[in-house]
């Protein structure tokens, strides 16, 4: 299953607040938690009283929540990776290794008799992985989860991001990625310029980010990085189809209620015999038979512009495509409206026989 997730941050923020946060990210069917121990400090009491009780608000949801670690927090908890008994007290479902042990620790926590699940940092790009599962470890147990970046232009790129996807997967691992919300002011350090995993996202709408890391078929869970989000931003990631790449478009004005029908009413994949200048749906074809299409609006076709073939077609007649390329128009096409921009780069991910569909 894929879910959505939030960020909660205990050690900069009230337990008030934090707790009004998992109630309303619960109104959205929010399932997974992040939360961080690498930047607290203080009075070990406290710290474990404040992280306990918003840890179970959430487990009041049936909630996941995994806490990010490293080897000094260990130390500074006076805990062993023989024995996590610290963290299952705490109500975690499991714990994010930031940075990493030598490959058999991590194949050793696997095994911990209370189920946590011990989740790994996917973006190194190093044979990490390779290297805990060469000490077998109880698979089932072991997650995937990229890092974020605060820091502007660091995040990392899209070619390194597929390249640690495909590494994680090659072992069927769960895997997880961060996007940032644009209202959200707390994270676990100080600079805050978004907290996003891919850099190309830092700008994007929520629901933007979200949607194109879904469509990779790499990443299973979607977290938001920082806190708190806005409720629109809340709800806006919750109508995300996981599975199903939705596009927003445009339509032209007055369309005719058969060419609307097509495009939001019809379920649409692209066909296997795949095009390098259109994405075709062509099932509509066979429905709209005899239909009248009368041509309209049959200017030059732009990148990203949403047509249906009209009647002078002929056996092409009601066949749905968005334009890779720019091309020329011969008045056999109908635009009948056009992919929002901020996602109009989402249409290079589409691959032969997978299904999409369009929001207005």
């Amino acid at each position: 299953m894929r879910h959505i997730g939030f960020s909660v941050y205990p050690a900069h923020t009230s337990l008030e607040q934090n707790v009004a946060y998992i109630d309303l990210a619960n109104k959205y069917h929010f399932k997974r938690v992040f939360t961080c121990l690498l930047s607290v400090s203080g009075e070990r009491e406290k710290i474990m009283d404040e992280f306990k009780k918003t840890i179970a608000r959430a487990n009041e949801y049936r909630m996941n929540v995994i806490a990010d670690i490293n080897p000094e927090v260990f130390r500074y908890l006076g805990v062993s990776y023989n024995d996590l008994r610290v963290f299952k007290d705490m109500g975690l479902y499991g714990i994010r290794l930031d940075n990493g042990f030598s490959g058999m620790e991590e194949s050793a926590m696997s095994f911990n008799v209370y189920g946590l699940k011990i989740e790994l940092n996917m973006s190194a790009g190093t044979k990490y992985i390779d290297n805990i599962f060469s000490y077998q470890p109880i698979a089932e147990n072991i997650l995937g989860c990229h890092n974020f970046y605060p820091h502007r232009y660091t995040g990392i790129s899209y070619s390194h991001f597929m390249k640690c996807n495909e590494q994680f997967k090659r072992y069927h691992i769960h895997t997880a990625a961060f996007v940032s919300s644009a209202n959200a002011q707390y994270g676990p350090w100080p600079v805050s310029e978004g907290l996003c995993t891919l850099e190309e996202h830092r700008n994007l709408p929520i629901e933007v980010q979200a949607k194109h890391l879904f469509a990779t078929g790499l990443i299973d869970d979607v977290i938001i990085a920082n806190s708190f989000a806005s409720e629109e931003e809340l709800k806006g990631l919750s109508e995300v189809n996981p599975y199903e790449l939705s596009l927003k478009v445009h339509l032209e004005d007055k369309l005719p209620s058969a060419e609307k029908d097509i495009v939001f009413n019809r379920p649409h994949f692209n066909r296997g015999d795949v095009s390098e200048y259109v994405i075709r749906s062509s099932k509509s074809r066979e429905e709209y038979h005899g239909h009248g299409f009368e041509p309209f609006n049959t200017a030059d076709v732009k990148r990203g512009d949403i047509t249906i073939d009209n009647c002078l077609y002929e056996h092409y007649t009601a066949e749905l495509q968005i334009a890779l390329r720019d091309r020329r128009n011969c008045g056999n096409t109908n635009v009948v409206g056009h992919v929002d921009e901020n996602e109009l780069f989402l249409i290079d991910l589409i691959k032969p026989w997978q299904h999409f569909a369009f929001t207005e």
